[in-house]
């Protein structure tokens, strides 16, 4: 007989894998509607993702930001909160970055990558606190208001680079000036892999800690699971709130900085590729569990990879895996809709 903890992890992972399960079906479909063989593009969908260490590698540089953008909407999931604006605080936390590596041109290379780290995650967590703020104070959507943070922040974004912060030798691509070399960071040993994958590591451990080893993370799922309870027990719920929102947009403003110090050595439009909205299907087939983020964020690191393969040998535009990502998406939530209609099932019949 398993025990309830043994049950409750089986079924921790027998909905995300149900849910790539029908979505690979459903994708197979779509897939030979455009005239391609199904079992072609899974197999293409593996070669490109996992068949060699060549596409390992290329796997794991996508996972870096994954990881990242995820942790922005699974930290603020633990205190009931739905936030969708990583992809606002990835581009605030590289500008930033910029910002202070081209105000300290002369540092220490590891002192200036540490305080580009720091005003990425500034950056991004006081985007992220302005929706937790707006959801506290005045009762705003934070699902919406972080949406529209994010068209916000992907404006001011567009104007600094294109205007006062132009280099005015990026002629065909406004650009911020170029990072120092000394500044950017490296490969990791032997690999092709930069150490931004290291940063995300390491934030997964330090949230998953965070979440289920500290008292913060007592008191965040309490107000995740009945908000008016926890304020009759006496705690700030408006500080967890606000913190836990800081906090996730910290992470993905240093997905923000790892991917300009990093990938492009500068700011420029390359950072809104949807990094961040990737990360909120990662964070959902995980079921906001830190650790759970890791290997999902590398299947669907594989997946964007083989893009270009599906492209190259079944004639499939470039954006065929979006739709996958789209479809499991759409699978995931009406899976965890339908599994809360039959917990409430169960509870009437018991």
């Amino acid at each position: 007989m398993r025990s309830a903890k043994q049950q409750e992890i089986m079924a921790a992972l027998g909905l995300p894998a149900g849910a790539l399960v029908v979505a690979l079906l459903v994708f197979g479909v779509f897939v030979a509607g455009s005239g391609a063989n199904p079992f072609t593009a899974y197999t293409l969908m593996y070669t490109g993702g996992f068949g060699t260490w060549f596409s390992w590698q290329n796997t794991l540089q996508r996972a870096a930001p994954l990881i990242l953008t995820a942790l922005c909407t699974a930290i603020p999931a633990h205190l009931g909160l739905v936030i969708i604006g990583g992809e606002g605080a990835l581009v605030l936390g590289g500008l930033g970055a910029v910002v202070m590596a081209l105000h300290l041109p002369g540092g220490t290379p590891w002192l200036v990558q540490l305080a580009m780290a720091l005003a990425g995650m500034v950056a991004g967590g006081l985007l992220i606190l302005v929706a937790g703020a707006l959801r506290h104070y005045r009762g705003v959507n934070e699902t919406i208001s972080s949406l529209l943070l994010t068209y916000i922040a992907i404006a001011v974004f567009n104007h600094l680079v294109e205007g006062p912060m132009r280099d005015p030798a990026s002629l065909n691509k406004p650009s911020t000036a170029a990072l120092d070399e000394a500044h950017m960071l490296g490969m990791l040993p032997g690999m092709e892999v930069h150490w931004g994958l290291v940063y995300g590591l390491l934030a997964c451990v330090v949230v998953y800690v965070l979440m289920s080893r500290t008292v913060f993370g007592f008191a965040a799922r309490m107000v995740g699971g009945n908000a008016r309870a926890a304020q009759l027990s006496g705690l700030p719920i408006g500080r967890l709130v606000l913190t836990g929102c800081f906090l996730a947009g910290a992470a993905a403003g240093l997905a923000g900085m790892v991917e300009v110090a990093a990938v492009h050595g500068r700011a420029n439009a390359s950072l809104a590729v949807g990094y961040g909205y990737t990360g909120i299907l990662v964070a959902f087939l995980a079921r906001h569990h830190a650790l759970a983020i890791i290997p999902v964020a590398v299947l669907l690191g594989g997946i964007g990879a083989s893009g270009g393969l599906l492209q190259r040998r079944l004639g499939l535009p470039d954006a065929t895996v979006l739709v996958l990502q789209g479809i499991l998406f759409v699978v995931i939530l009406a899976s965890e809709a339908l599994r809360e209609r039959w917990q409430r099932m169960g509870k009437v019949a018991s």
